[in-house]
Protein backbone atom coordinates (compact mmCIF):
# COMPACT_ATOMS: atom_id res chain seq x y z
CA UNK A 1 0.00 0.00 0.00
CA UNK A 2 2.21 2.50 -1.57
CA UNK A 3 1.58 6.61 -0.44
CA UNK A 4 0.16 6.39 2.71
CA UNK A 5 -1.64 9.48 4.17
CA UNK A 6 -0.64 11.03 7.30
CA UNK A 7 0.42 15.24 8.21
CA UNK A 8 1.63 16.86 10.40
CA UNK A 9 -1.09 16.62 12.60
CA UNK A 10 -1.97 12.90 11.75
CA UNK A 11 1.41 10.52 11.67
CA UNK A 12 2.03 6.78 12.22
CA UNK A 13 3.83 8.75 15.67
CA UNK A 14 0.45 10.25 17.21
CA UNK A 15 -1.72 6.97 15.91
CA UNK A 16 0.38 4.71 17.59
CA UNK A 17 0.09 7.17 21.08
CA UNK A 18 -3.94 7.34 20.01
CA UNK A 19 -3.61 3.68 20.42
CA UNK A 20 -1.84 3.49 23.52
CA UNK A 21 -3.60 5.90 25.77
CA UNK A 22 -7.03 4.01 24.47
CA UNK A 23 -5.56 0.77 25.54
CA UNK A 24 -4.31 2.72 28.88
CA UNK A 25 -7.49 4.42 29.39
CA UNK A 26 -9.12 1.60 29.71
CA UNK A 27 -7.04 -0.01 31.62
CA UNK A 28 -7.19 2.87 34.43
CA UNK A 29 -11.20 2.10 34.25
CA UNK A 30 -13.17 -0.04 36.28
CA UNK A 31 -14.19 -2.90 34.58
CA UNK A 32 -16.42 -5.85 36.71
CA UNK A 33 -15.13 -8.90 35.20
CA UNK A 34 -12.34 -7.43 33.26
CA UNK A 35 -8.73 -7.15 34.15
CA UNK A 36 -7.91 -3.47 35.64
CA UNK A 37 -5.89 -0.95 37.69
CA UNK A 38 -7.65 -2.30 40.94
CA UNK A 39 -7.80 -6.39 40.10
CA UNK A 40 -6.07 -8.60 38.31
CA UNK A 41 -7.80 -11.51 36.83
CA UNK A 42 -8.74 -14.74 34.44
CA UNK A 43 -4.76 -15.84 34.52
CA UNK A 44 -3.87 -12.09 33.11
CA UNK A 45 -2.82 -8.96 34.95
CA UNK A 46 -2.36 -5.38 33.47
CA UNK A 47 1.46 -5.71 33.47
CA UNK A 48 0.12 -8.28 30.30
CA UNK A 49 -2.09 -5.80 28.36
CA UNK A 50 0.33 -3.03 28.54
CA UNK A 51 2.85 -5.21 27.30
CA UNK A 52 0.27 -6.02 24.54
CA UNK A 53 -0.30 -2.55 23.79
CA UNK A 54 3.38 -1.72 23.51
CA UNK A 55 3.94 -4.28 21.31
CA UNK A 56 0.76 -4.39 18.99
CA UNK A 57 0.73 -0.59 18.49
CA UNK A 58 4.08 -0.88 15.99
CA UNK A 59 2.64 -3.27 13.20
CA UNK A 60 -0.61 -2.05 13.74
CA UNK A 61 0.40 1.76 12.65
CA UNK A 62 2.57 0.06 9.98
CA UNK A 63 1.27 2.28 6.24
CA UNK A 64 2.56 -0.70 4.08
CA UNK A 65 -0.20 -3.15 5.50
CA UNK A 66 -2.71 -4.59 3.85
CA UNK A 67 -6.22 -4.60 6.15
CA UNK A 68 -5.65 -8.09 6.65
CA UNK A 69 -2.02 -8.10 7.13
CA UNK A 70 -2.15 -5.30 9.44
CA UNK A 71 -4.50 -7.48 12.05
CA UNK A 72 -2.38 -10.77 12.00
CA UNK A 73 1.37 -8.72 12.88
CA UNK A 74 -0.65 -6.96 15.58
CA UNK A 75 -1.66 -10.10 16.75
CA UNK A 76 2.16 -11.75 15.78
CA UNK A 77 3.47 -9.24 17.92
CA UNK A 78 1.28 -9.47 21.01
CA UNK A 79 1.85 -13.13 21.10
CA UNK A 80 5.50 -12.99 20.80
CA UNK A 81 5.08 -10.40 23.94
CA UNK A 82 3.07 -12.35 26.33
CA UNK A 83 2.58 -15.42 25.40
CA UNK A 84 -1.40 -15.43 25.36
CA UNK A 85 -4.62 -13.98 24.04
CA UNK A 86 -5.35 -10.66 25.50
CA UNK A 87 -6.13 -8.18 22.43
CA UNK A 88 -7.70 -10.03 19.75
CA UNK A 89 -11.42 -7.91 20.16
CA UNK A 90 -9.52 -4.92 20.43
CA UNK A 91 -7.11 -5.34 17.61
CA UNK A 92 -10.69 -6.75 15.38
CA UNK A 93 -11.62 -3.08 16.19
CA UNK A 94 -8.90 -0.95 16.18
CA UNK A 95 -7.29 -2.19 12.91
CA UNK A 96 -10.07 -1.02 10.38
CA UNK A 97 -10.18 2.40 12.25
CA UNK A 98 -6.33 3.18 11.84
CA UNK A 99 -6.52 1.64 8.72
CA UNK A 100 -9.45 4.01 8.05
CA UNK A 101 -6.76 6.78 8.64
CA UNK A 102 -3.43 5.03 6.48
CA UNK A 103 -5.28 3.88 3.66
CA UNK A 104 -5.05 6.18 0.37
CA UNK A 105 -7.42 5.05 -0.88
CA UNK A 106 -10.44 6.52 1.56
CA UNK A 107 -11.47 10.11 1.91
CA UNK A 108 -13.88 11.87 4.45
CA UNK A 109 -14.36 11.77 7.82
CA UNK A 110 -13.27 8.84 9.62
CA UNK A 111 -16.36 7.01 9.37
CA UNK A 112 -16.77 7.61 5.64
CA UNK A 113 -13.05 6.22 5.50
CA UNK A 114 -14.14 2.99 7.69
CA UNK A 115 -16.94 1.99 5.46
CA UNK A 116 -14.95 2.62 2.35
CA UNK A 117 -11.59 0.53 4.05
CA UNK A 118 -14.27 -2.47 5.37
CA UNK A 119 -15.97 -2.36 1.62
CA UNK A 120 -12.80 -3.02 -0.10
CA UNK A 121 -11.38 -5.39 1.97
CA UNK A 122 -10.68 -9.08 0.13
CA UNK A 123 -10.54 -12.24 0.10
CA UNK A 124 -6.76 -11.81 1.11
CA UNK A 125 -7.60 -10.23 4.29
CA UNK A 126 -9.89 -12.88 5.33
CA UNK A 127 -6.84 -15.12 5.14
CA UNK A 128 -4.85 -13.15 7.27
CA UNK A 129 -8.15 -12.76 9.50
CA UNK A 130 -8.27 -16.40 9.69
CA UNK A 131 -4.84 -16.63 10.16
CA UNK A 132 -4.83 -13.91 13.35
CA UNK A 133 -7.78 -15.56 14.93
CA UNK A 134 -5.75 -19.20 14.61
CA UNK A 135 -2.99 -17.67 16.14
CA UNK A 136 -4.93 -15.83 18.66
CA UNK A 137 -6.92 -18.74 19.94
CA UNK A 138 -9.80 -17.15 21.64
CA UNK A 139 -11.88 -19.22 24.10
CA UNK A 140 -15.13 -20.15 23.27
CA UNK A 141 -14.08 -20.17 19.44
CA UNK A 142 -15.79 -23.53 18.24
CA UNK A 143 -16.15 -24.21 14.42
CA UNK A 144 -18.60 -23.09 11.82
CA UNK A 145 -20.53 -24.79 8.85
CA UNK A 146 -19.43 -21.74 7.04
CA UNK A 147 -16.28 -19.66 6.56
CA UNK A 148 -14.85 -21.73 9.49
CA UNK A 149 -11.09 -20.13 10.73
CA UNK A 150 -9.63 -22.94 10.41
CA UNK A 151 -9.96 -23.29 6.93
CA UNK A 152 -9.53 -21.65 3.67
CA UNK A 153 -10.41 -18.37 3.22
CA UNK A 154 -13.42 -18.42 0.19
CA UNK A 155 -14.84 -15.39 0.93
CA UNK A 156 -14.32 -11.08 1.22
CA UNK A 157 -14.15 -10.20 4.87
CA UNK A 158 -17.69 -8.72 4.32
CA UNK A 159 -19.00 -12.07 3.72
CA UNK A 160 -17.87 -13.62 6.49
CA UNK A 161 -18.40 -10.97 9.10
CA UNK A 162 -22.57 -11.13 7.80
CA UNK A 163 -22.36 -14.60 8.73
CA UNK A 164 -20.93 -14.40 12.22
CA UNK A 165 -22.82 -11.08 12.83
CA UNK A 166 -26.20 -12.29 14.33
CA UNK A 167 -23.99 -13.81 17.13
CA UNK A 168 -20.76 -12.09 17.32
CA UNK A 169 -21.31 -7.96 17.96
CA UNK A 170 -17.59 -7.26 16.90
CA UNK A 171 -18.47 -8.98 13.07
CA UNK A 172 -21.50 -7.11 13.17
CA UNK A 173 -19.73 -3.92 13.73
CA UNK A 174 -17.97 -4.89 10.34
CA UNK A 175 -20.99 -5.46 8.35
CA UNK A 176 -23.03 -1.68 9.94
CA UNK A 177 -20.17 0.36 9.53
CA UNK A 178 -19.43 0.75 13.08
CA UNK A 179 -22.68 2.05 14.24
CA UNK A 180 -23.10 1.41 17.37
CA UNK A 181 -19.77 3.01 18.31
CA UNK A 182 -19.92 5.91 16.11
CA UNK A 183 -23.79 6.49 16.74
CA UNK A 184 -24.07 5.63 20.43
CA UNK A 185 -20.57 4.79 22.52
CA UNK A 186 -18.26 7.43 21.37
CA UNK A 187 -21.12 10.47 21.51
CA UNK A 188 -21.93 9.17 25.07
CA UNK A 189 -18.50 8.39 26.39
CA UNK A 190 -17.98 12.34 25.32
CA UNK A 191 -21.02 12.82 27.42
CA UNK A 192 -19.39 11.45 30.11
CA UNK A 193 -16.26 13.26 30.28
CA UNK A 194 -18.07 16.54 29.65
CA UNK A 195 -20.17 15.74 32.67
CA UNK A 196 -17.02 14.47 34.86
CA UNK A 197 -13.94 15.61 33.16
CA UNK A 198 -12.67 12.16 34.34
CA UNK A 199 -11.72 9.88 31.47
CA UNK A 200 -11.14 6.52 32.94
CA UNK A 201 -14.19 7.13 35.05
CA UNK A 202 -16.19 7.79 31.63
CA UNK A 203 -14.37 4.67 29.79
CA UNK A 204 -15.95 2.85 33.39
CA UNK A 205 -19.76 4.28 32.55
CA UNK A 206 -19.54 3.39 29.11
CA UNK A 207 -18.88 -0.07 29.58
CA UNK A 208 -20.87 -0.35 32.15
CA UNK A 209 -23.35 0.88 29.47
CA UNK A 210 -23.09 -1.47 27.18
CA UNK A 211 -22.66 -4.13 29.09
CA UNK A 212 -25.94 -3.80 30.83
CA UNK A 213 -27.61 -2.68 27.11
CA UNK A 214 -25.95 -6.43 25.27
CA UNK A 215 -25.82 -9.58 26.01
CA UNK A 216 -21.47 -9.78 26.18
CA UNK A 217 -20.97 -12.07 22.89
CA UNK A 218 -17.61 -12.83 24.60
CA UNK A 219 -19.46 -14.30 27.68
CA UNK A 220 -22.41 -15.97 24.84
CA UNK A 221 -19.48 -18.00 23.44
CA UNK A 222 -17.77 -19.08 26.66
CA UNK A 223 -21.24 -19.60 28.93
CA UNK A 224 -23.73 -19.80 26.68
CA UNK A 225 -26.85 -17.23 25.52
CA UNK A 226 -28.82 -17.35 28.57
CA UNK A 227 -25.69 -16.39 30.89
CA UNK A 228 -24.80 -13.83 28.72
CA UNK A 229 -28.39 -12.28 29.04
CA UNK A 230 -28.56 -12.41 33.21
CA UNK A 231 -25.23 -10.77 33.35
CA UNK A 232 -26.40 -8.02 31.53
CA UNK A 233 -29.67 -7.99 33.60
CA UNK A 234 -26.96 -7.76 36.99
CA UNK A 235 -24.78 -4.70 34.98
CA UNK A 236 -28.17 -2.82 33.99
CA UNK A 237 -29.05 -1.36 37.71
CA UNK A 238 -25.45 -0.39 38.28
CA UNK A 239 -25.42 1.03 34.49
CA UNK A 240 -28.55 3.18 34.86
CA UNK A 241 -26.76 4.53 38.41
CA UNK A 242 -23.84 5.57 36.91
CA UNK A 243 -25.95 7.68 34.35
CA UNK A 244 -27.07 10.24 36.53
CA UNK A 245 -24.63 10.40 38.79
CA UNK A 246 -22.69 13.36 40.25
CA UNK A 247 -19.73 11.82 41.28
CA UNK A 248 -18.90 8.21 39.64
CA UNK A 249 -16.32 7.38 42.43
CA UNK A 250 -19.19 6.79 44.67
CA UNK A 251 -20.42 3.47 42.67
CA UNK A 252 -16.23 1.80 43.28
CA UNK A 253 -17.20 -0.22 46.07
CA UNK A 254 -20.59 -1.57 44.53
CA UNK A 255 -18.44 -2.25 41.08
CA UNK A 256 -15.69 -4.04 43.17
CA UNK A 257 -18.37 -6.12 44.46
CA UNK A 258 -19.50 -7.16 40.90
CA UNK A 259 -16.27 -7.47 40.15
CA UNK A 260 -15.33 -9.85 42.64
CA UNK A 261 -18.52 -11.71 41.82
CA UNK A 262 -18.05 -11.93 38.23
CA UNK A 263 -14.01 -13.56 38.16
CA UNK A 264 -15.69 -16.14 41.04
CA UNK A 265 -18.01 -17.00 38.35
CA UNK A 266 -15.42 -17.08 35.80
CA UNK A 267 -17.04 -14.59 33.97
CA UNK A 268 -14.95 -11.63 31.55
CA UNK A 269 -17.41 -9.32 29.49
CA UNK A 270 -14.60 -9.08 27.03
CA UNK A 271 -16.39 -7.76 24.42
CA UNK A 272 -17.63 -4.77 26.50
CA UNK A 273 -14.19 -4.15 27.03
CA UNK A 274 -13.22 -4.15 23.19
CA UNK A 275 -15.63 -1.84 22.15
CA UNK A 276 -14.83 0.50 25.19
CA UNK A 277 -11.69 0.82 23.35
CA UNK A 278 -12.74 1.15 20.11
CA UNK A 279 -14.72 4.30 21.90
CA UNK A 280 -11.57 6.19 23.51
CA UNK A 281 -10.02 5.53 19.67
CA UNK A 282 -12.32 6.66 17.58
CA UNK A 283 -12.43 9.95 20.20
CA UNK A 284 -8.47 10.49 19.30
CA UNK A 285 -8.79 9.38 15.55
CA UNK A 286 -11.91 11.95 14.49
CA UNK A 287 -10.40 15.13 14.74
CA UNK A 288 -6.80 13.63 12.73
CA UNK A 289 -9.03 13.10 9.55
CA UNK A 290 -9.16 16.45 8.23
CA UNK A 291 -5.34 16.84 8.92
CA UNK A 292 -4.95 14.27 6.28
CA UNK A 293 -2.33 14.57 3.28
CA UNK A 294 0.16 12.24 1.28
CA UNK A 295 3.56 11.78 2.91
CA UNK A 296 6.46 9.57 2.62
CA UNK A 297 8.56 7.42 5.14
CA UNK A 298 8.07 5.99 8.32
CA UNK A 299 8.82 7.45 11.18
CA UNK A 300 9.43 6.10 14.51
CA UNK A 301 6.63 5.16 17.23
CA UNK A 302 6.28 7.00 20.66
CA UNK A 303 6.20 5.23 23.50
CA UNK A 304 2.42 5.13 25.43
CA UNK A 305 1.92 8.28 27.69
CA UNK A 306 1.27 8.10 31.34
CA UNK A 307 -2.36 7.85 32.26
CA UNK A 308 -2.68 8.88 35.90
CA UNK A 309 -4.84 6.07 38.37
CA UNK A 310 -7.74 7.86 39.25
CA UNK A 311 -9.67 6.64 42.64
Amino acid sequence: MAGAFAGPGCSRELIARAYREACAVELAALKPGNVHQYADGHGMCMADFIMSAQASAFPLTDPSLSLGERLFRSVEATRSAVGCNTNLGILLLCAPLVHALLDRGAVGGLRERLSSVLRRADRQDTDWLFRAIRLASPAGLGESQRHDVGGVADAPLADVMAYAAPWDRIARAYTDGYTDLFDYAAPLLARFMEQWGDEPWAATALYMDLLGRFPDTHIARKHGDSVAEGIRRRAAPLARALLHCARPQDSRESLLRLDREFKREDINPGTSADFTVAGLLILRLEPMCSLLQPITGFPRAFGPRTVGVRT
